[in-house]
């Protein structure tokens, strides 16, 4: 895995959008101060392939990859593996409570020649490429794919975080293993074992199927489809033998069923001829008739009776006066009665009212009288307050005054000064003006009251004469109505006369009407008898017209009983004649049907002959149908066979082919397993490891330090001490550095080429422990990765902050950190 380019947006430190270009960097540097951001470049490329970064602990860390206050951050890696490329695309969100979550993830393997500059134009994640992955779920196996290792392996062998720089060194051996197997492609051995023994089962399988195959076919012999093309031959001879007797016997049915139409008219003759009998109730029918007319005849005498006897009532009504008019004239005295009697009501009334309208002016009159004597009183109250006040005034003087000086007002000697007065008169005279003030106001109250009551009974006074008045006009209107009128008694009696007279007339028009119902229910049965006589008149009709054939006698219209007997009679003497004839007919058809008899027997015999069972059918299609269904039998049967016989050879050579299979899918399997070819290849590649990565560590120690492995197990042997092994997890932080980053450019420089299946080792990034080498030692390891980076086969990166290293290294990306964001800039070629 090669990176290109590396593009993010609120991610940690990165608050702007900040991109790094690694396309033509094969050996850079990120240098800048402690907490710049340079490991946050790394752990962006970590963070876009698997969602997750070493120093956070876990996935569970995401929130970490916000920077602080930013509500989004995008990380797009554009990488290269195995010669094609990607782009790997990450957004984190928080939302409204505060909780991060992925908001996208994606994978695109991107056209050849596609040009990255284009990503700064904004371009959407379907314009990339071939959609490899598009949800956080499915990039785990997409970026695996893609880089060949997982994310525990790819922070071993390409990107070293810091913390994480010795874990190839110290891992254990079981896990130091799955990574070479990972790097060397090893796994592909395993896959073909598996593989291989899948397949052996599968022949198994399938070989077991095929023998049964085998078995179901072992009728399909040769001679059984010999045996069946005979049969087929003389299946179709039948079928031509069949056709060629066949119009024999259609002549024959046809001889027999022109027979039996001959013998079916004769019947059709006879029962024709027996079928003539006189209908029941005929004579019942005929004297119907007379019985209903003259039963309608009396009927109309009926209704004649009643109209008569209607119109007589009515014209007595009609002489009897208009009850309308007397029962007018009879309303007039009742109204008299009632007039007179509340005439005397009408004047009570109105006399009442005229003493209370009289009473209620007197009090009306003396209320206005109070009230004009209560206005005078407040007048003088008013005068009285207006003199208390000049008395005031002057009582008030009064202290200022001593006898023998003049007086302010008049300037007159005063003699004798009178006495000042205990209490105002002013406040006396105010009370008494309040006093005769509300008995002014409450007698104009009453007055106004009084008043009111006077004019309403005024008006209801005036209401009341009217009413009398228009009584006694009205009944002065109504006496002179009702003279020269009957008195009511006899206005009564006359009355009583014609409701008696109406009664009769109502009796008579239910007598007209029930003559009349009954004369309709006498035209009715003799309309049901002349209906009934002309039905047997057509029924007669019908069946003298079925005989028109056999030319029968005239009928006597004027008498049904006479035709119809007359009719029976010759129908009987007809029927006797013809029998003859119906005797030679059956004989003809029992002729005609021995006969087809005989070709259908010639027919069957056919059959019998060619070995075949006789048909169900003996009609002419049928027969032809039962021939050709043996004959089409007999072919698939054949048919059968010839394809069982096929199918059996064709099972046999896949028996024999599955049988190879099986021994050499076998013969695989435990070759591969019985070797341990793997576990071979797995000691050899460790073997190159340790020496490639001794040859480096006696460089970078001066020869004082190499490695060796003993069943899985990392030593280091220090020829300054005799040639003593140390296990590692005994050195000191700077030899540990040194060994691991021996171990880091070993499996960078030795690994890749050892598997042509192997993962992609196409760059290492180192991320830790220069500051604690000294300066031969760092002047080794500059010259060390110098060397590994001229081969031109690897990106080799460094982070450090140590400015004679930096120095060394051609491309160098600084980055700086100002209050709001971090920035990356690219010094050198």
């Amino acid at each position: 895995m090669r990176p290109l380019r590396l593009d993010m947006a609120g991610f940690t430190v990165f608050r702007e959008n900040t991109t790094v270009d690694f396309t033509d960097a094969d050996y850079f540097a990120l240098v800048g101060p402690t907490g710049s951001g340079k490991s946050t470049v790394l752990d962006a490329i970590c963070f876009a392939l698997y969602g997750t970064v070493p120093r956070w602990g876990g996935s569970r860390g995401i929130g970490n990859a916000l920077a602080p206050s930013a509500a989004e951050a995008r990380v797009r890696l554009v990488f290269e593996s195995a010669g094609d490329r990607f782009v790997a695309t990450r957004v984190v969100r928080r939302d409204g409570r505060g909780n991060v979550k992925t908001a996208g993830a994606g994978l695109q393997l991107m056209p050849p020649g596609f040009d990255v500059t284009k990503l700064d134009t904004g371009m959407d994640l379907e314009d990339l490429g071939e959609v490899l992955a598009g949800t956080p779920a499915e990039m785990d196996a997409a970026v695996l794919d893609a880089v060949g290792l997982p994310y525990e392996q790819f922070t071993s062998c390409v990107v070293l975080p810091q913390g994480q720089f010795a874990d190839f060194l110290h891992a254990k051996p079981a896990t130091r293993q799955q990574i070479l197997v990972n790097l060397l492609g090893l796994h592909v051995y395993e896959e073909v074992q598996g593989r291989a023994a899948e397949r052996g089962k599968t022949a198994e399988a399938k070989l077991s199927v095929v023998e049964q195959q085998i078995g179901a076919l072992d009728d399909a012999t040769d001679e059984a489809v010999g045996t069946a093309a005979e049969h087929l031959e003389r299946m179709r001879e039948l079928t031509a033998a069949v056709e060629a007797a066949v119009p024999g016997l259609r002549a024959a049915r046809e001889a027999e069923a022109a027979a039996a139409e001959a013998r079916d008219a004769v019947d059709a003759e006879l029962a024709a001829l027996a079928s003539v009998r006189t209908p029941p109730g005929l004579s019942e029918a005929t004297g119907a008739v007379a019985a209903a007319r003259e039963a309608a005849a009396r009927a109309a005498d009926d209704v004649h009776t009643a109209e008569e006897a209607e119109e007589k009532v009515r014209g007595e009504v009609a002489a009897a006066g208009d009850p309308g008019r007397l029962r007018v004239a009879l309303d007039r005295h009742h109204e008299l009665a009632k007039l007179i009697e509340q005439q005397e009501w009408f004047a009570g009334k109105v006399s009442v009212a005229e003493v209370e309208h009289r009473d209620a002016l007197a009090a009306a009159e003396l209320a206005h009288a109070h009230h004009l004597g209560a206005q005078q009183l407040l007048e003088q109250a008013r005068q009285a307050y207006r003199e208390a006040q000049q008395s005031d005034r002057a009582a008030a003087l009064r202290g200022h005054l001593t006898a023998g000086q003049s007086c302010p007002v008049c300037e007159q000697t005063v003699t004798v000064v009178p006495e000042v007065p205990h209490e105002s008169a002013v406040r006396l005279a105010e009370q008494a003006g309040n006093a005769a003030r509300e008995e002014s106001e409450a007698a104009q109250a009453r007055w106004r009251e009084r008043d009111a009551v006077a004019r309403n009974l005024a008006n209801d006074l005036e209401r009341k004469r009217g009413q009398y008045e228009h009584h006694l006009s009205r009944l002065a209107e109504v006496r002179k109505a009702v003279e020269g009128l009957p008195d009511a008694e006899t206005l009564q009696r006359r009355l009583a006369e014609l409701g008696a007279l109406q009664r009769r007339l109502e009796d008579a028009g239910t007598a007209v009407r029930g003559a009349r119902e009954a004369l309709r229910t006498a035209q009715q049965v003799v309309r049901a008898a002349e209906d009934q006589q002309r039905t047997a008149w057509r029924t007669f009709d019908a069946v003298r017209d079925r005989l028109a054939r056999f030319e029968p006698p005239p009928a006597d219209r004027d008498d049904l009983a006479g035709a119809w007997q007359a009719l029976v009679a010759w129908a009987v003497t007809e029927h006797g004649n013809r029998r003859s004839a119906r005797e030679q007919a059956e004989r003809a058809v029992a002729a005609a049907h021995q006969e087809t008899v005989r070709a259908r027997a010639d027919i069957v015999d056919l059959f019998t002959a060619a070995g075949v069972p006789g048909p169900a059918s003996y009609d002419e299609s049928g027969l032809i149908r039962a021939a050709a269904v043996a004959a089409e039998r007999a072919g698939a049967a054949w048919q059968r066979l010839t394809e069982r016989r096929e199918q059996a050879r064709a099972a046999i050579e896949q028996r024999d082919a599955l049988v190879r299979a099986s021994r050499v899918a076998k013969s695989l399997a435990g070759h591969l397993r019985a070797n341990n070819f793997e576990r071979w290849l797995l000691e050899e590649a460790l073997d190159l490891l340790v020496d490639g990565a001794s040859r480096i560590l006696r460089e970078l120690t001066g020869g004082q330090y190499e490695l060796m492995h003993e069943k899985g197990e990392f030593f280091v042997v220090d020829h300054h001490d005799a040639g003593l092994r140390r296990g590692v997890r005994t050195l000191s932080g700077g030899e540990t550095f040194q060994a691991s980053l021996a171990l880091a450019l070993a499996l960078s420089e030795q690994l890749a080429g050892m598997s042509t299946t192997a993962a992609s080792l196409e760059s290492i990034v180192l991320d830790e422990g220069f500051g604690t080498l000294d300066a031969a030692t760092l002047d080794v390891v500059a010259a060390t990765l110098e060397n590994l980076a001229a081969r031109g086969d690897r990106m080799v990166g460094l982070v450090t902050h140590v400015h004679a290293l930096a120095e060394r290294v051609p491309v160098r990306f600084e980055v700086r950190k100002d209050a709001r964001t971090a920035h990356v800039e690219r010094v050198g070629l």
